[in-house]
Parts: structure tokens; C-alpha cells; sequence
């Protein structure tokens, strides 16, 4: 039987690639660079909400296993990911 903590992000990323590729069909049906690029645009709030939710989901899961020492410095680093990643 499968943890439902690893059910539940397994599930996320599925919907999380299916978004991925529809936007890419989308994109493809549009056919224009600018219509294409409000698409790409869009996705890029997907994929750091799913990274969040994901590792919060997974944290859960492990909260009984792990310090919270470990969760502080995993949390520091999904901080730093997410400004690497949104700062411009």
C-alpha cells in the first residue's frame, strides 16, 4: 500500500506535467511568439506553488522523523531556491 504522502505529491507532479504539457499544445496552437509568451508567463507561478506544496507535503510526512532544526535549514533552502528562482 502506497503513503499517502507520497500519493498525494506523486499526484501533484502528474497534474503539475499535465499543465506543463497542455500550456506546450497551447503555445503550439497559438502560433505567435507574443501569445506564446503570456502562456509561458503564466506557467511560472505553477511551478514554484507545486515545489512549495510539494515539499510542504513531503515535511508533513516526515514531521515525526526529522528535528526541527533540519526542517529550519530545509526551509532556509527552499527560501533560497525560490529567490534564485523569482528574483530578477
Amino acid at each position: 500500500m502506497l503513503d499517502k504522502f507520497v500519493t498525494s505529491m506523486a499526484t501533484l507532479r502528474i497534474v503539475s506535467g499535465t499543465i506543463e504539457i497542455a500550456a506546450a499544445l497551447l503555445m503550439l496552437k497559438l502560433g505567435r511568439v507574443d501569445k506564446a509568451l503570456v502562456v509561458n508567463s503564466a506557467l511560472a507561478f505553477v511551478g514554484p506553488t507545486v515545489l512549495i506544496i510539494t515539499t510542504t507535503i513531503g515535511l508533513v510526512g516526515m514531521a515525526d522523523k526529522i528535528s526541527w532544526g533540519k526542517m529550519l535549514w530545509i526551509g532556509c533552502g527552499i527560501t533560497c531556491l525560490l529567490i534564485g528562482i523569482l528574483k530578477k
